[in-house]
């Protein structure tokens, strides 16, 4: 189904099969569709059973790596993050999305907001995007980011519709974006490096080596980032107990790891995710 949908787009848009191309504005000046990129839920690799480490449940994803934690009834998911650099000249024409989100662990529909470090060719770009998916992901044109930048982001849920929110701590530019999802669970709330989509045939593109990527307050200083709510809990990741997921991006058809987060510091707040694709 997925396949089918961008093979609509492409027929609307003919544009290299991984370019970035703003088109159709979201509102002026401020977003443009990022078509045909998307940010989707979590693909599950099967190839390892899931797995329990230090109570944390592992899984193995082609195209997540990260935290998530499991629930009910999600109304709050805030993170920070620093922008990491991309090494072009090693992975070009390749792509990495770092992000905050509710729902697309188990469920269909993610309503996210993040960052993008991509090669374009051996050239590097930086920016800001949201999505409420399946809806098209857009860029945010009035929120630059540059390597290095310290980044914040939530996304609330008010009974009706959901606001996302992202902010360039460095710079102090924000951006903010209200829409109703239809079929949203509130099931999850995730912390996430991904490898983007599409390709033509509808699959994964190319991770970008991003190096190290920093999640959480610990590493950022933005305090109460990497928290979450649900209908029970309230607090950073590590409060969850055994509702606390990691995921290991693999290679769908050799198993093999390309991007790793690391333990959760002490105060169960923070992680790295480490690029591993050699």
């Amino acid at each position: 189904m997925l396949s089918k949908k961008l093979g609509s787009l492409f027929a609307l848009v003919i544009v290299p099969a991984l370019a970035q191309v703003p088109i159709s504005p979201a509102s002026p000046q401020t977003a443009s569709v990022i078509s045909p990129r998307q940010h989707a839920p979590r693909r599950v690799a099967g190839l390892r059973p899931d797995r329990v480490i230090d109570n944390v449940t592992v899984s193995d994803s082609t195209n997540w790596s990260g935290y998530a934690v499991t629930g009910s009834s999600f109304t709050h998911a805030a993170g920070s993050w620093i922008v990491p650099t991309v090494n072009c000249s090693k992975t070009p024409n390749t792509y990495s999305s770092f992000w905050v989100g509710i729902d697309g662990w188990t469920s269909s529909t993610v309503e996210q907001t993040g960052t993008d470090s991509d090669c374009n060719g051996s050239s590097p770009s930086y920016y800001a995007w949201y999505e409420f998916y399946p809806n098209p992901s857009f860029l945010i044109s009035s929120v630059p980011m540059s390597p290095g930048n310290k980044v914040s982001a939530a996304v609330t849920y008010n009974g009706t519709e959901f606001t996302i929110t992202i902010t360039n701590e460095t710079t102090g530019k924000s951006f903010s974006k209200s829409s109703r999802v239809r079929g949203a669970k509130r099931s999850s709330a995730e912390w996430i490096a991904e490898a983007p989509c599409c390709t033509n045939a509808g699959g994964i593109l190319p991770l970008a080596d991003f190096g190290i990527v920093d999640f959480g307050q610990d590493y950022t200083d933005i305090s109460s980032t990497n928290d979450a709510t649900d209908s029970s809990i309230t607090g950073p990741i590590g409060s969850f107990g055994n509702a606390v997921n990691e995921a290991i991006m693999v290679n769908g058809s050799t198993g093999a790891d390309e991007a790793v987060p690391s333990s959760l510091t002490t105060d169960g707040s923070s992680f790295t995710v480490t690029w591993d694709s050699e």
